[in-house]
């Protein structure tokens, strides 16, 4: 899912060419393009485990730590926020220190802050770690593909690629099987636990392989109060959505919140327009093909993850699966996705991505609507129709997004165009996580009262009723323990009919972005640069 274009993310206005890599020293090792492409992917195997493997923890975590619904999309927030809005920064990072160093220091980064979570004792220290592993992440991704291009010849970088995209894609699908395994058999948290080797493995291997590569000519400055104002604009967007089912969607505080992140995103945008080497320069939006990328990777991902999100507590406390169960369920989507790409690839080189881009959200659409009428009783056979399906729908979106996002930039701006992909599919599903997320909490809050009701159970004072909501909305039931058994299957029934009926209505809304994709993605085509840009590394 990312792309040879994401490499140059800092220097995409310097045309000059990179500095020579250091010679292979007398070990054969240093410098080696296949024993460097070992070594970067045995660290950015973390990122992309975490992608999966933490959405099967969520359930542990919110009953350990005895988290509300809002924190525990803190969990994702919070990481997908910092890598997002520090994804191009780091890139420039690393053009101007090298990108040796930027991927050590974020491999580092990644695996303290990994083992910090997992010490956590608090909701707060776990969001807060996640953070840190979002800026370290942020670090580590691009320097990696900085890497990868720098060091392999061009005959040969695409095969690069394609293996990257392998590694990628196999850890994303086993996040699931292998996070259920230690959640159910370890702990919850040794899901973070385990990056601490893995980081010492890929730093041990940096050191001994990788050689330092960094562009001349490099940026000397950095665009702080541009990142600070997309950071703040972001934090009271996605607060805002977060907190609006307690606060009230008429309340004060939500459009304060709401009206703060507006003026931010424009005071983003005056700046960029001001500044000598903005974050993102807002002439690439000029391109109309390029625009309507952006907002597909954004759209896809709302849909996507914010959907996903839900499943582990509909497959883990509705459905009553193990971790490893609840892993395994979702193995269509992401072996669909795997098996999808390099034929979604195949498709998109030779009919253009617009019909292949369109035809997959439509596939999503169909997919998360089928998702919306799954109930208490639904089949693990009917479920893997859907995930699969969704799976599928999804590939031809990862693989040709880049294509359209670089192509149709100019090519001096195509690593920031590369940087730009990479973002929005991040804050687009921070976004999804948090608009259904509210949409999930307000049907809960709307219909718990009176579904508690019409089943005759004990009447809930409102203080009961706000803590029941919060154990619905992740679809565990409020039963005291004591309670008697025929009582707490009623309280059970109840709850798992309104979380599904919470569920349902998010997973339409996520169909409904999904078919408002499918119009934005007609507006996209093959860029002149693509041949040049998108071939090396737009089919991962």
């Amino acid at each position: 899912m990312t792309s040879q274009t994401t490499i140059d993310t800092a220097g995409s206005g310097d045309r000059t060419p990179v500095a020579p890599p250091d010679r292979p020293g007398p070990s054969g090792l240093r410098g080696h393009p296949w024993f460097t492409l070992f070594t970067v992917a045995v660290g950015v195997m973390m990122v992309a485990l975490d992608g999966t493997i933490v959405a099967i923890a969520n359930p542990a975590i919110q009953k350990d730590l005895g988290a509300s619904f809002a924190e525990v999309q803190w969990i994702t927030n919070g990481y997908f926020l910092a890598l997002a809005v520090t994804l191009i920064t780091a890139g420039k990072l690393g053009d101007r220190f090298g990108h040796r160093q930027t991927f050590l220091i974020g491999v580092v980064g990644f695996a303290a802050a990994s083992g910090a979570i997992g010490l956590s004792d608090s909701i707060a220290l776990v969001v807060t770690f996640r953070v840190f592993q979002g800026l370290f992440g942020a670090l580590l991704m691009p320097a990696a593909l900085g890497l990868l291009r720098a060091t392999f010849p061009a005959e040969k970088l695409n095969m690069a690629i394609g293996i990257w995209g392998m590694v990628i894609g196999a850890s994303t699908a086993g996040g699931p099987i292998l996070g259920g395994l230690l959640v159910q058999h370890v702990s919850w948290q040794s899901v973070f636990f385990i990056n601490v080797p893995v980081g010492v493995a890929a730093l041990v291997l940096g050191l001994l392989i990788l050689t330092d590569h960094r562009a001349r000519n490099a940026p000397r400055s950095f665009d702080i109060p541009g990142i600070a104002l997309l950071s703040g604009a972001m934090f009271c967007l996605v607060w805002a959505l977060i907190k609006a089912p307690a606060w009230g969607w008429g309340s004060g505080l939500t459009w304060a919140f709401l009206a703060a992140s507006v003026l931010g995103f424009g005071l983003f945008a005056l700046w960029e327009t001001r500044v000598a080497e903005p974050l993102i320069p807002l002439g690439l939006f000029r391109s109309v093909p390029l625009s309507a990328g952006v907002v597909l990777m954004v759209l896809m991902a709302i849909a996507f993850l914010g959907g996903l999100f839900f499943v582990t507590f509909y497959l883990q406390n509705v459905h009553g699966m193990s971790p490893v169960d609840a892993g395994l369920h979702l193995l269509p989507l992401t072996g669909m996705m795997i098996v999808g790409s390099p034929l979604a690839g195949a498709l998109i080189t030779r009919t253009g991505p617009r019909i292949p881009l369109a035809g997959g959200m439509v596939l999503t659409a169909v997919s998360m609507y089928g998702m919306s009428t799954l109930d208490t009783g639904t089949g693990s056979a009917v479920m893997s129709l859907w995930f699969g399906g969704l799976g599928l729908g999804l590939a031809p979106v990862m693989v040709g997004a880049t294509e359209v996002i670089v192509g149709n930039a100019p090519m001096e701006l195509s690593g920031v165009a590369g940087g730009l992909q990479q973002a929005a599919m991040q804050i687009g599903g921070s976004l999804g996580t948090a608009v259904l997320g509210a949409v999930m909490a307000s049907k809960v809050d709307g219909d718990l009262a009176g579904n508690w009701a019409e089943a005759k159970l004990p009447p809930l004072t409102p203080a009961q009723l706000d803590q029941a909501s919060q154990a619905v909305q992740v679809g565990s039931a409020p039963v005291a323990k004591g309670t008697p058994a025929g009582l707490a299957e009623k309280i059970t029934t109840v709850a798992h009919d309104t979380f599904i009926s919470g569920m349902s209505l998010a997973c339409m809304v996520a169909a409904v972005v999904a078919v408002v994709a499918v119009f934005v993605a007609l507006l996209t085509k093959r860029g002149e640069n693509a041949d040049a840009a998108g071939a090396g590394g737009g089919h991962i």
